[in-house]
């Protein structure tokens, strides 16, 4: 065996070398190397013959022979651990494995289903895994990213609101403490009051209906009028038959300008009442037992009498259904859009006395106006009708009874919320019989009572909670980040204009001037950071600890005031959302697109994120609300925010022709057998289908620029493929068939399903990144695509 490495060596005509392997294994033995010429006099000379060696040289030839062989495996094995060093260099190189991007990665990982062909149901193959492992929680209609962000948003406002007093830094801040508290209603003030509030609050309407007496044999006041009991209920704040509020002049929108549009139904939606008796409906026939069961528990002392006068009620809003524009025909702002002077309003719609209604409204904020004032009517067809059903029940004594009936029915259900406990769950049971989400974040009531008072006081306070909200979330630096995403994706949809070939180059060039003007909002406003102006917003609105009712009743006073005020002072860009929600918003009166502090953070955004993460996530929402300027509604209001004709007619039609595919594409999905509705979702589609191409076209120049990201690990996925899949993952879902039905009824965005579907579908750039062939469901020959 040691033969065999010496006769090589010979063989090779290499003289004798020493190497530091042998020198070690010298050392290793603590001797000293015995003479060269010794163990190697033959190597110049020629070997002799086996049989001719000495024992002693025999031993030593062995030896040799197996310390060569030992050299020869030792410099095999550390020269394929070097190679394998150098791979694990160039593998560090390319994947990101810092604990951030291992955790991103697993996160990413779980909720897929990769055993799902991503050509064939993206939706899936991003959140199948998803979808097994976050089942709707007890309580909920429907579970998904949007509540789990809303739930962890709202532990941070409930640890910053259980703070001593000494912590808080203004009286608006410790306002929303004691709102917090008189919800908790630790001392059970609100159980102990039972119905008493709400009845007191009837009681000072002044209408003459005595609930403990409200029987077969009840009669109307003398002094009884419509007019009057509309008025009452307006000052409350609650619509009946009509909503009245004051914003931007749509074609004007440095002014404000009295609005009034069609309302009055108890329901979500006008589809729960058309074509459906009572007893052969589920909604309607809760709905009568909602009614009755709170009427009995404030005193009615006739069931039966009870039940009759609510069916007749719900008989009346069925009536106002069958008149009310569905919402998926209002879509046309421009169609919407009529001026009227009081006088005039008066004139066509006579049953009810607009100027003097006007008036006793503008009196609580000391205004008045003349019959001259001009007022904008968004559903002038539906005051007609209205006017004439008043005027038939009107006309009777028992239509009097009704409509006195329904306003009474309509202030008992705005307020029947915040009393005892016996209310709260005949108001839970009905709504979880409908599946009605009640909040953003899906709270159907089974949640811990801090989840319901905390959303409360985000609704009563939701900039004096806010505050505490950004002070504890908002990391610096986080809203200079976001900035200059939002500009990266404007210069991304600025920079596709070009290639719309149904534009013609003058609407470019005014589409061009729209998207530079639009301004952004980021985080929170300004003024909630500064102690003094945030005590001036709230200093109107009385707060008492010990009075949960009396504290929501003076919140509705103090918003009727905040819309009526605005009525001789110019428009403010004020914030529709507070702090912590999780949503994002355009408004088109101001060409304004807003992103609260709430959905800013994980997983839509984080300044530690790979920007594949960051940009098809909430660069994605970014391009969403932009684009929203130039949906089909949003596309009627100009650069300064004004409804106007500022488009070439026959770029008009082209942009119509182009929203019809869409319509047509998405009106095809189908949930539980239902069908989407393509036209009432369309504004919000082409949103999302416009988010998604600007969002992708700012990472890919933002890659060219900065070069490509590490990968992650274990996902075997690009960057450009990471994108896509953080688009998709934000929209995984859970609902109810319940909630879904709805949702198609009454919502203008499509499911979440269909909101990944869709814009993939529409999107080459996704096809070409996941390599789907022409045949693959995620990739069909038609797309739709308009921006």
């Amino acid at each position: 065996m040691f033969g065999l490495p010496m006769k090589q060596v010979h063989m090779s005509g290499q003289g004798y070398k020493r190497t530091n392997f042998e020198e070690d294994d010298y050392a290793s033995n603590g001797g000293t190397p015995p003479p060269i010429d010794v163990v190697f006099r033959g190597a110049s000379l020629g070997f002799p013959s086996w049989k001719h060696r000495t024992s002693q040289e025999k031993v030593l030839l062995v030896l040799v022979g197996l310390l060569t062989l030992v050299i020869v495996i030792m410099a095999g094995i550390m020269a394929i651990k070097d190679s394998q060093v150098k791979d694990l260099q160039a593998q560090n190189t390319k994947y990101c494995m810092t604990p951030e991007c291992v955790k991103i990665a697993s996160t990413l990982l779980t909720a897929m289903d990769k055993e799902v062909d991503p050509c064939e149901d993206f939706y899936e193959y991003a959140c199948g895994g998803w979808m097994k492992n976050n089942p709707i929680p007890p309580g909920h209609s429907r579970w998904g990213t949007f509540e789990l962000m809303w739930q962890r948003n709202m532990l941070v406002m409930k640890n910053a609101i259980d703070h001593p007093d000494s912590w808080f830094n203004s009286s608006a801040e410790l306002k929303a403490k004691k709102y917090y508290l008189s919800c908790m209603d630790e001392d059970k003030l609100i159980d102990k009051a039972g119905a008493q509030p709400l009845l007191a609050l009837l009681d000072d309407q002044k209408w003459g209906i005595n609930i403990s007496e409200w029987d077969v044999d009840w009669t109307l006041p003398r002094d009884w009028n419509m007019n009057s009991m509309i008025e009452s209920m307006h000052l409350l704040n609650v619509g009946s038959f009509f909503s009245v509020w004051v914003a931007e002049d749509d074609k004007d929108s440095s002014t404000n300008i009295l609005q009034i549009d069609q309302a009055g139904l108890g329901l979500p939606d006008r589809d729960y009442y058309l074509n459906k008796s009572i007893s052969d409906n589920k909604i309607l026939s809760a709905y009568l037992k909602y009614m009755t069961e709170v009427f009995g528990l404030l005193g009615a002392p006739n069931e039966t009498f009870t039940r009759e006068s609510m069916i007749e009620v719900i008989e009346l809003e069925t009536e106002i259904a069958n008149i009310t524009t569905p919402q998926e025909e209002r879509r046309e702002e421009t169609k919407l859009y009529h001026r009227y002077e009081l006088s005039n309003l008066t004139h066509s719609y006579g049953e009810i006395n607009w100027i003097h209604l006007i008036n006793h409204l503008l009196d609580e904020v000391n205004m008045s106006v003349l019959p001259t004032e001009v007022v904008v009517v968004y559903a002038p067809e539906f005051l007609g009708k209205l006017n004439t059903i008043l005027a038939t029940y009107r006309s009777t004594e028992k239509g009097k009874k009704i409509l006195t009936n329904y306003m009474l029915w309509h202030v008992v259900s705005e307020y029947v919320g915040l009393l005892s406990k016996p209310f709260r769950d005949a108001k839970k049971e009905f709504s979880e019989s409908m599946s009605v989400h009640m909040s953003l974040s899906g709270l159907t009531g089974n949640d811990d009572p801090w989840h319901t008072c905390i959303t409360d006081t985000d609704s009563v306070l939701g900039f004096a909670l806010g505050a505490l909200f950004v002070k504890e979330t908002f990391v610096g630096g986080s809203k200079a980040k976001a900035s200059e995403m939002i500009e990266n994706v404007r210069s991304a949809f600025i920079s596709n204009l070009p290639a719309l070939e149904w534009m013609d180059p003058a609407t470019r060039q005014a589409a061009i001037e729209k998207a530079n003007a639009v301004t952004d909002m980021i985080g929170y406003p300004e003024y909630i950071m500064n102690n003094i102006k945030l005590d001036q917003k709230y200093e109107s609105l009385f707060i008492n600890e010990s009075d949960y009712f009396g504290n929501n009743l003076a919140s509705s006073k103090y918003s009727f005031k905040r819309s009526f005020e605005k009525l001789r002072k110019p428009p403010l860009n004020e914030w529709a959302m507070s702090p912590p929600t999780v949503n994002a918003y355009y408004t088109a009166s101001k060409n304004t697109i807003v992103f609260p502090a709430g959905i800013l953070q994980a997983p839509f955004f984080d300044r530690s994120f790979p920007q594949s993460l960051n940009y098809g996530a909430m660069g994605v929402v970014m391009g969403h609300e932009l684009t929203h300027g130039f949906d089909d509604q949003g596309r009627e209001y100009d650069k300064n925010g004004n409804l106007k004709a500022w488009w070439d007619a026959a770029a008009v039609k082209r942009f119509k022709d182009k929203t019809q595919c869409m319509v047509d594409q998405y009106s095809q999905f189908q949930l539980n057998g239902e069908h989407e509705r393509g036209k009432q979702t369309l504004g919000e589609n082409i949103a999302d289908n416009g988010g998604l191409k600007s969002a992708y076209r700012a990472y890919q120049k933002w890659v060219e620029k900065n070069g490509e990201e590490q990968l992650l690990p274990a996902l075997g996925l690009t960057h450009q493929q990471v994108f896509f899949l953080s688009f998709a993952q934000v929209w995984c879902w859970n609902s109810k068939p319940e909630t879904d039905h709805m949702q198609f009824l009454t919502d203008p965005h499509s499911p979440a399903k269909f909101r990944v579907i869709g814009p993939l579908s529409n999107s080459p750039d996704f096809s070409k990144v996941y390599k789907c062939s022409d045949k693959a469901k995620m990739n069909p020959k038609q797309k739709c695509e308009i921006w």
